[in-house]
């Protein structure tokens, strides 16, 4: 991890509480999912910016504490902002393991209502596997390992064919079947990225840049 730049200007402009803190909430940098809520005061900031890694202030034992410095679940920080206000701090990082203390993903997983959904989280998530599976020793240890292991064609191919699935699907008004086919499809397209050295959050820029 190293330093993140901070300009002087903004720094100054960050408003802490009566007790000297500002809340910050942690998001992944790649799938957007909000990770956790935490405190920073002055200092657990400055050591955030000035480590790459995330710093807090636990209100309960009154003291610092370095993220994953115990469990190894460390967040490396991709950039920190300031909300309109000036009272709210916005952390992007790349998450080791779970972020909860409960071994959850992250920690906003007590669904109360609404409609639950996290699809780029689904896709960040699938990524990371399809990852763990391609760096296996044993190109046999699963079906995205073999796949992988019989090279760039081999896997352009099953994507080929996946697309037509959904295609088919989409013409015979197969609601279902186009939901399963498109899974299908997804998974083998997050193989491909593998093979051709391709990232998730890349193809999310391109079409963030396309949007605005």
């Amino acid at each position: 991890m190293s330093s993140l730049d901070a300009e002087p200007d903004v720094l100054a402009r960050v408003r802490y509480g009566p007790d000297g803190l500002v809340p910050a909430v942690v998001q992944d940098a790649t799938s957007g999912t909000v990770l956790m809520h935490a405190w920073m005061n002055e200092e657990s900031l400055r050591r955030t910016l000035d480590t790459g890694a995330t710093w807090f202030w636990s209100r309960s034992r009154g003291e610092l504490w370095n993220k994953g410095a115990t469990s190894g679940h460390v967040q490396a920080v991709r950039s920190v902002d300031l909300d309109c206000d000036g009272d709210t701090l916005l952390v992007q990082v790349d998450q080791t393991g779970p972020a909860c203390h409960t071994g959850a993903p992250d920690c906003f997983f007590d669904h109360v209502g609404g409609a639950a959904g996290r699809p780029f989280a689904s896709i960040a998530a699938l990524e990371a596997v399809v990852a763990d599976r391609a760096a296996a020793d044993d190109p046999e240890s699963s079906y995205t390992a073999r796949l992988l292991a019989k090279g760039i064609d081999t896997v352009c191919k099953k994507v080929g064919e996946e697309a037509t699935e959904v295609v088919l699907a989409a013409k015979g008004a197969e609601h279902g079947q186009v939901v399963y086919e498109s899974a299908d499809l997804l998974y083998h397209l997050a193989v491909l990225w593998q093979a051709a050295g391709v990232r998730f959050e890349e193809v999310a820029a391109e079409l963030d840049s396309r949007r605005r």
